[in-house]
């Protein structure tokens, strides 16, 4: 009763930024697949989903710039390829030329995105 009513709107619109936040936190970045009981487990569980919320934020936004389609689901799916071509890449007996090393990254990156992109989207 003793907040200001200004403090009290600015809160309310806050509102549901904040309920994004938790949706993606669960859809994304499995928050409600956390099978956690003891407190310290739970707090870094939830911590690290919606920090990975806010690191995805920059990340898309960024994307974005070069491809207003891209989701979240793009962005996973672009580092999860270049996760998969790094390890492969670790199997060849001599690495390959830069060149041809960043066409495979690009490639293996697209595989799995739901907006298929037509150019190189990996950020500057």
């Amino acid at each position: 009763m003793t907040l200001a009513y200004d403090r009290l709107i600015e809160y309310y619109r806050l509102r549901f930024q904040i309920e994004f936040n938790f949706r993606d936190a669960k859809q994304y970045w499995r928050l409600e697949d956390f099978m956690n009981v003891k407190e310290t487990a739970v707090t870094n569980a939830a911590n690290f989903s919606l920090f990975m919320v806010n690191v995805s934020q920059l990340l898309l936004r960024d994307f974005r710039q070069r491809d207003p389609t891209v989701h979240m689901l793009d962005l996973k799916a672009h580092y999860r390829g270049h996760k998969y071509a790094t390890e492969a890449l670790k199997w060849l007996p001599k690495k390959p030329e830069p060149i041809l090393m960043a066409r495979i990254f690009e490639r293996v990156s697209r595989l799995g995105r739901i907006h298929y992109p037509h150019f190189n989207l990996s950020p500057s």
